[in-house]
């Protein structure tokens, strides 16, 4: 039996900037009154947010709540259509169930291995230093725009064999798909053009590569298709594209996010500098504290099932929020404390189940290296201007500032 709030929360809601300001007051309410949360859309799409931490855990691992939309289209007791991002020419392994899943999985992750990941780390290094020399005389910087976001994209992109002159397109497009659509007009105007854009650029350049395989992993994608591991094109440009927006997206904003947390908690920065051995944990704190990834991706009710004493029918869509879980009383001691020394951290800001982000070992050690590089060439970073300026994104998926303005 559902609880009456006080308040409601709308599905447009998720996808302000005052809602991220908002929004950990607004999930401990929810966690304790209300955790398995219903809402329905203009369009009559029935929702459901989970916020606690056991509840998230099993959602996630939970095969009846399925990730391919398209299996539910039809017939008289659920007649959906398929989302948006089920309908843009991309067959993405995050919007995919087994076996489909598997195999894509399988064909990426190799690229994520330890020792792959372990290869990586001088280079990631070395753009970090590149990065912060070209700014030090400056005095200051906007660390999104200046650091945290080239780091990544530097990385994924020499990864695929992206030419270095085309980054900031993929900037543009990322932030435009990541950020999503409130509404159709706004999927019909701006996500499916820069959808459009995306998917012509990625054709262009796998013909290239078809005639000159290179050394990088897009090369090595399309071998995998030629030796019959079944990648279809629109595979093949689901997975380019996933990889470019995962592998620095949840990266820009553990970096930005990170360092606000450094920044807003000067003890823990003091402590950071004074025992840089603390920097791994530190990290998996500031995954935890503002968890880059606000919300899982969509998953829904395969079936109509009893879950949690709801009732939940075929085609429902639910939404898990990694952030509410990762500040759950009854997971973590004093939850709302940025404290960098935490113990016992089983965070979930990668999410869990089949579904855990494959490019994790990256993200962290691209994190590391971030934090690390900042302490040492900038030790008496502090934020330029009025904290209270700082702004999120508008973005429904994910939890990121605007900018970052530091001075040093």
């Amino acid at each position: 039996m559902t609880n009456q709030l006080d308040f409601t929360v709308k599905p447009a809601d998720l996808f302000t900037s005052e809602f991220k300001d908002n929004a950990h007051s607004l999930y401990e309410k929810l966690r304790k009154e209300d955790p398995v949360h219903r809402m329905v859309s203009p369009e009559g799409q029935v929702m459901w947010l989970i916020t606690r931490y056991q509840d998230a855990s099993e959602v996630l691992k939970d095969q009846r709540f399925i990730k391919d939309a398209r299996k539910l289209m039809g017939g008289e007791e659920n007649p959906i259509s398929p989302p948006p991002e089920l309908d843009n020419g991309l067959e993405m392994m995050l919007f995919a169930d087994p076996p489909d899943h598997t195999r894509l999985r399988k064909l990426v992750q190799k690229a994520f291995t330890p020792k792959m990941i372990n290869q990586l780390q001088g280079r990631v290094q070395q753009i970090a230093d590149e990065l912060l020399d070209e700014v030090q005389g400056n005095g200051e910087m906007d660390l999104i725009d200046d650091f945290a976001f080239p780091l990544p994209i530097i990385v994924i992109s020499e990864m695929l064999g992206i030419p270095t002159e085309d980054r900031n397109k993929f900037r543009e497009w990322s932030d435009i798909l990541i950020d999503g659509a409130s509404d159709a007009e706004e999927y019909q105007e701006v996500v499916l053009p820069a959808t459009q854009a995306f998917i012509q650029y990625l054709h262009e350049l796998l013909e290239k590569r078809r005639n000159n395989p290179e050394d990088d992993l897009i090369s090595g994608l399309l071998l995998a298709e030629e030796e019959g591991d079944k990648l279809n094109e629109q595979e093949l440009y689901g997975m380019i594209v996933l990889l470019i927006i995962a592998g620095h997206e949840t990266t820009v904003n553990m970096i930005g996010n990170g360092v606000l947390a450094l920044l807003e908690n000067p003890h823990q920065f003091e402590k950071l500098k004074e025992d840089p051995a603390l920097i791994h944990s530190a990290v998996e704190e500031m995954l935890r504290y503002y968890s880059p990834v606000e919300v899982s991706t969509d998953r829904w009710a395969g079936e109509s099932f009893e879950w949690k004493g709801h009732s939940m029918s075929k085609g429902d869509w639910v939404i898990v929020s990694l952030a509410s879980a990762n500040r759950d009383e009854e997971q973590f001691a004093e939850p709302d404390l940025f404290d960098i020394t935490r113990e016992k951290n089983r965070h979930i800001a990668f999410g869990t189940g089949i579904h855990h982000c494959v490019g994790a070992p990256l993200a962290r050690l691209e994190g590391v290296i971030a934090v690390r590089s900042l302490l040492q060439k900038m030790p008496n970073l502090k934020i330029k201007g009025n904290p209270d300026s700082l702004e999120w994104r508008s973005s429904f998926l994910i939890r990121g500032l605007k900018n970052l303005p530091v001075t040093f």
